[in-house]
């Protein structure tokens, strides 16, 4: 009954969390600061209250670790909230983001000395070329907008470019999270809400760099429409409700995928996670009208196949399904 609900936090959290990104996004296009701000300041209160126990609680993995993945946690959430604001449309993130599996190989042979079958090499190879189509695709409609003038289309995909740089080094920049935050693992054990809630409050800090745009966005946000929530009757800007259901819906997303991974096999978290991006995606083009072309679903395709290629999905689908018969056989 735990991985069902769990896999229902996932799906119900995490899809409405993109949304609410996209309607806050699609309104005001820079507002990535305010927003990895409210998420981090909510996680990292919920955590200091009932993981670290008002700070009474001393953490596991030393302090100095977490300052490490803290900078590499931190830079990642603010580059890929940033790309928002340099005409990278929310399709194309999402996909651009499901390269985790590329950057994770790379730096598993450089760094782990790590060596795969030609299967996954394969699957990797797929993701690549899907990605490869989405972006090729994405940079041509940059390019061809006609309500552009040359100077400005120029202009626009210039911005777009460092968009997709900044995504590629946030990709890059979270593998190497992943494997130095596996080797913390291997020597301090497994201890993940506590990674959470270090990884969350640590940063915040760090905002006080970004404080004068966070102000900005606050005064605009005051600005928006007046929207009443249904049922309870309050009014409030609609930037800030927009906002109030991003952060809550993150944390039933990052709640969701935390029970799956006490509860299920590394297998199943992937095979859930894939597939509901799967889902944003195809509710993120049609409700929000994104361009979407043929190719763009030859991409997708290729990145989703790829995906579960690398997971082995049907693989490990048949070997539980035996161990389930011999299970039965034996009661």
């Amino acid at each position: 009954m735990r991985p069902a609900f769990a896999v229902g936090l996932v799906f119900a959290g995490c899809c409405s969390n993109v949304i609410f990104l996209e309607l806050l996004a699609r309104k005001h296009p820079g507002c990535g600061n305010i927003v990895t701000f409210a998420q981090f300041l909510f996680i990292a209160v919920e955590g200091f209250l009932f993981e670290a126990n008002l700070g009474r609680k001393p953490p596991a993995i030393p302090l100095r670790y977490y300052a490490i993945m803290v900078t590499m946690f931190f830079t990642v959430s603010v580059m890929n909230n940033y790309a928002l604001n340099l005409n990278i449309a929310m399709p194309l993130h999402m996909i651009f983001r499901s390269g985790s599996l590329i950057a994770n190989m790379i730096l598993g042979i450089i760094i782990l000395k790590k060596r795969y079958s030609v299967f996954k090499y394969t699957a990797i190879a797929l993701v690549s070329a899907g990605i490869f189509i989405c972006t090729f695709m994405s940079a041509k409609q940059v390019t061809s907008q006609s309500n552009l003038s040359e100077k400005d289309g120029f202009q626009a995909f210039a911005w777009w470019l460092l968009g997709i740089g900044a995504l590629t080094f946030a990709l890059l920049m979270s593998a190497r999270m992943g494997i130095f935050q596996e080797t913390l693992y291997k020597q301090f054990g497994k201890h993940s809400k506590e990674a959470l809630f270090y990884n969350h409050a640590l940063p915040l800090p760090g905002f006080i760099f970004l404080a004068s745009d966070i102000y900005d966005h606050v005064v605009l946000f005051n600005k928006s429409e007046l929207y009443h929530i249904p049922v309870i009757g309050v009014a409030m800007p609609i930037m800030w409700f927009y906002l109030l259901m991003n952060v809550v819906t993150q944390y039933v997303c990052i709640r969701g995928v935390f029970i799956l991974t006490t509860e299920c096999t590394s297998l199943t978290v992937t095979l859930v996670v894939t597939l509901r991006k799967f889902v944003s995606l195809i509710f993120s083009i049609l409700y929000f009208q994104n361009p979407f072309t043929l190719w763009h679903c030859l991409g997708t395709l290729f990145v989703f196949i790829g995906t579960l290629m690398y997971t082995e999905v049907w693989k490990n689908l048949r070997t539980t399904k035996s161990q389930q018969q011999k299970d039965d056989k034996k009661d």
